[in-house]
């Protein structure tokens, strides 16, 4: 029996709002931007992994219904400690205990924001049980993405994305009685990169950066992980996917290009010649408020775009010499199968040395193409074989990682 009750009186002026991966940065903005809008939101559910204290802290400002430990078994003394910080909520351990609040018939809008693989199950839930999926988890249709969108139409689904590229395209594209024509006319779709901070850094300098040099993103604020595949440009192979999926365009009519300011977000061309794009100051509660509110338009607490401050933007393709993680997203979209999610087993392994100081940072993309080359990319039809090919490609990192660190030894 699930340990989620529906309750049985409830106000519904105010929309459930499921946070998974609230302690993140991601879950830090989608709180603000809620808070500004109690009239609207009311917090149902907040998760973290094995952060007990961050997570607490969280539920004290909050109040949820349901708060989620996934990480971390039953603990009677973890209870404790959030009642004598005077949290009211119930807490769940275990990662089922996401799957049951992101189903739940109280959870009206789910913001997937856990990071990598993990984040698959429960967002997949979400989309299976009907609900309105704020996604700014890439992984569930890099993974999965066939499997993703099937259970998006199947349940009727709201999907919105939530990576500021992909906000930025929904918002170019038409929508509404005479959206399904125009989007004929859409010749490409062009996804914004800041280059990172590697962007310039000469070549043979690479192979020595270090993980704080990696992370020290120059215009956003994001997780270590996250910061890792920006600065080897693997966060816009993944969104290549993403776009593939979410907007059913192919590879060959999406194209990535640095554009070091962040100031314009994505943009989409249309067949007469005419561009389209989305700009605004680099804070993630800009998509967040835009898909909380979808179709309305709420205040998000970024602040505005001085355009005369900024003086100029600029672009530049990307060089594939420097960031050859965007060329085996592409090889991977192409090849189709379980190839992306072994694609993203592998990096993930990969950062994960990483940033643990076992694998040199140059050596990431070659993880990742010995992974692609070694492991059969097979059909992945269910999430069991969704799965199957992410251990494959995880198994195939962390050996290629094992001799890799033999020889540097």
């Amino acid at each position: 029996m699930s340990a989620i009750e529906p309750r049985a009186e409830r106000n519904r002026r105010t929309l459930g709002l499921t946070v998974l991966g609230a302690t993140g940065s991601v879950g830090a903005s989608t709180l603000d931007v809620a808070a500004r809008h109690g009239d609207r939101y009311s917090i149902f559910a907040l998760t973290a992994h094995r952060s007990a204290d961050a997570l607490r802290e969280l539920c004290v400002r909050h109040q949820p219904r349901y708060a989620v430990l996934s990480g971390l078994d039953e603990s009677s003394r973890v209870r404790e400690r959030f009642a004598e910080a005077g949290c009211r909520c119930e807490l769940l351990f275990g990662s089922k205990a996401l799957e049951e609040v992101a189903a739940s018939v109280d959870s009206d809008v789910v913001m997937a924001a856990i990071v990598g693989a993990a984040g698959l199950a429960p967002t997949l839930a979400a989309a299976a049980a009907g609900k309105r999926v704020l996604l700014a988890n890439k992984e569930a249709l890099v993974m999965a993405g066939a499997l993703f969108m099937n259970a998006v139409r199947d349940a009727g689904a709201e999907l919105l994305p939530i990576d500021s590229e992909h906000n930025a395209v929904f918002q170019c594209l038409p929508h509404g009685v005479h959206a399904k024509p125009m989007l004929e006319a859409v010749r490409r779709i062009l996804l914004t990169a800041s280059g990172g901070p590697f962007r310039s850094v000469p070549l043979d300098r690479l192979a020595g950066v270090t993980p704080d040099e990696a992370c020290a993103h120059p215009n956003w604020v994001m997780g270590r992980k996250i910061s890792v595949d920006s600065a080897t440009m693997m966060n816009k192979g993944l969104e290549v996917i993403e776009a593939h999926w979410l907007f059913d365009m192919e590879p060959e009519r999406i194209e990535v290009v640095i554009h070091p300011q962040s100031i314009i977000h994505s943009l989409v061309e249309y067949v007469d010649g005419s561009m389209i794009a989305q700009l605004s100051n680099p804070d993630m509660r800009v998509p967040i408020a835009h898909a909380l509110g979808f179709p309305d338009r709420i205040d998000s607490g970024a602040s505005p775009l001085d355009l005369g401050a900024i003086g100029q933007l600029s672009f530049e393709r990307p060089d594939l010499g420097r960031f050859p993680c965007l060329a085996l997203a592409y090889a991977a979209l192409r090849e189709g199968g379980g190839a992306a999610a072994v694609l993203n087993a592998a990096n993930e392994i990969a950062v994960e040395s990483f940033l643990a100081g076992r694998l040199r940072f140059t050596r990431i993309p070659e993880v990742i193409e010995a992974a692609l080359d070694s492991v059969p990319a097979g059909a992945t039809g269910d999430l069991a074989s969704v799965l199957a090919a992410d251990a494959r490609g995880r198994a195939s990192a962390v050996s290629t990682v094992a001799r890799m660190m033999g020889r540097a030894a």
